[in-house]
């Protein structure tokens, strides 16, 4: 085991997060893939806002419920 000592002033500053090397570079990749933008209508911007409603009041079906009640076999 390798021992690591950790500058006080690095910790002070926030949250410090340690991780390899290799796993940082595949984050910076992904992070850094380009992600394309989606132009959405003004009805389907209503719809995401009431969509986003009912799940914050619990207003919702679980893949489970929905199942039984089409009566899809699982």
């Amino acid at each position: 085991m390798v021992a690591v000592t950790i500058p006080r002033e690095l910790t002070k500053k926030g949250d410090l997060v340690v991780i390899p090397r290799k796993e940082y570079e595949e984050f910076l990749k992904f992070r850094l893939r380009k992600v394309k933008e989606v132009k959405m209508t003004a009805a389907q911007k209503r719809a995401l806002q009431r969509a986003r409603r009912n799940l914050a009041r619990g207003n919702y079906l679980t893949i489970h419920e929905l199942r039984q009640k089409l009566g899809i076999a699982n």
